[in-house]
């Protein structure tokens, strides 16, 4: 059985017992979090694509962490002008583990 949910804009392929690492969601460690956004369900052969979310499905997941990825250098330059600019971005991302699929 797997489900694909929508969060933060992205779309995940899961299924019970995946850890997945999402944007941020609001939350302590140890805290369950409730997905909604189902697009598409299967289990046993069966299809189930929603229009655009498949009523009354849920997937819950528990928080593991909640840390910031790897640095990302942003640098710009012109040559010839003497403009150089270095900027890092480090994006924060919660990790789940899907605990439960409700269909």
């Amino acid at each position: 059985m797997y489900v694909i949910i929508q969060t933060g804009g992205k779309q995940y392929r899961v299924g019970l017992g995946d850890v997945i690492r999402v944007e941020k969601l609001p939350g302590a460690v140890g805290d369950t979090v409730a997905l909604d956004k189902i697009l598409l369900a299967a289990s046993d052969g069966e299809l189930n694509i929603g229009q655009p979310y498949v009523a009354g499905a849920q997937v819950v997941g528990q928080i593991l962490r909640q840390g910031k990825a790897k640095k990302v250098l942003v640098f710009k330059k012109k040559r010839r002008k003497n403009y150089r600019r270095l900027r890092g971005h480090r994006q924060p991302y919660t990790a789940l583990q899907i605990k439960e699929i409700q269909l």
